[in-house]
């Protein structure tokens, strides 16, 4: 019996990753034949691809012929990059550039994702069309993959987004999902960052992003270049943490909202909400709201599931 493939084919890279998993779910959902490339996690379920292997990039890309390729792929850790500094710029600039160049090759529709943290957070929100002024080493290696990608192929699109949480297999995968232990284990006070304002953004949204940007541009070559994407709920780290107690009914009060500018690690623009009316317009987009999209996160790493009646009944 035949199988009905379908026609339009997406590659999606750093598939094994948190955002990854959310747009190769996503398109293999909505009638895409989809095909993830990972490294370290990849097998069995994605194609194990180092990216900095030009050759093996270009034959995935040749072999499988996508129609786009939505590159996740990124060292996207802003205290690893300042330690890492040439590793970080090979994945998030090189890689980036050269699959830029064989997407050209062969006509592929590239979404690069990138990061607010292109932004000193000095004057938000920000539109596209904004100058860039990265504080930290990581917002400095995204924008110059930006401007990579776009050089070798000018009907790339970028799209930028915040910090990311969703369905995550550890909770070290999230900036904010990290702070859930913190958050149950009430019986030690946990001094909480209350000075930088951030946007948590739902991976599952910015799939759908991704995907209706691919449909989009099936139908309109005019779509490209860059775009932001972005959760419309302004928190500091202090106040989802509060309202991550709240949506599993635990107590917040050992939280401690600290409101100085850190003075360890890379640096952080203060307010980098990006303006997202340019993907509104166009009629893109999603947004789960936080408490909901934290809840069904969170979920499984609840340690007391006595909680489990009074969350959910």
């Amino acid at each position: 019996e035949d199988v009905d493939v379908p026609s339009r084919r997406v590659l999606i890279t750093g598939a094994t990753g948190l955002l990854g998993r959310a747009v190769f779910k996503e398109f293999s959902e909505n009638d895409w034949n989809a095909v993830g490339c990972g490294y370290r996690r990849a097998q069995p379920r994605f194609e194990q691809i180092n990216l900095l292997d030009s050759i093996a990039v270009h034959d995935i890309i040749h072999d499988f012929q996508p129609h786009v390729i939505v590159h996740c792929a990124a060292e996207r850790r802003p205290d690893v990059v300042e330690s890492q500094p040439d590793a970080a710029s090979q994945l998030n600039v090189s890689a980036s550039a050269n699959l830029a160049k064989e997407a050209a090759g062969i006509g592929a529709f590239l979404i690069y994702i990138s990061t607010d943290y292109v932004f000193d957070g000095t004057s938000p929100p920000y539109k596209e069309t904004d100058v860039p002024n990265p504080l930290n080493l990581y917002g400095k290696t995204k924008l110059e993959g930006e401007k990579a990608v776009l050089e070798n192929n000018e009907e790339t699109a970028v799209l930028r987004i915040p910090v990311l949480y969703g369905e995550v297999e550890r909770l070290e995968e999230s900036a904010v999902t990290v702070m859930f232990d913190k958050v149950q284990f009430s019986n030690k006070s946990a001094n909480m960052d209350h000075w930088q304002q951030r946007f948590p953004t739902n991976v599952k949204d910015v799939a759908a992003v991704c995907r209706q940007l691919a449909e989009k541009r099936m139908l309109d070559p005019s779509i490209k270049g860059t775009f932001h994407w972005s959760g419309n709920e302004q928190m500091t780290k202090y106040e989802m943490a509060c309202a991550i107690a709240d949506a599993f009914n635990l107590p917040s009060s050992h939280l401690r909202p600290i409101t100085d500018s850190p003075v360890v690690g890379a640096l952080r623009p203060r307010n980098a909400q990006l303006d997202c009316s340019k993907l509104e317009m166009l009629g893109i987009g999603q947004r789960t709201p936080f408490r909901a999209g934290i809840r069904e996160s969170l979920w499984p790493f609840l340690v007391d599931k006595r909680w489990r009646q009074t969350v959910f009944h």
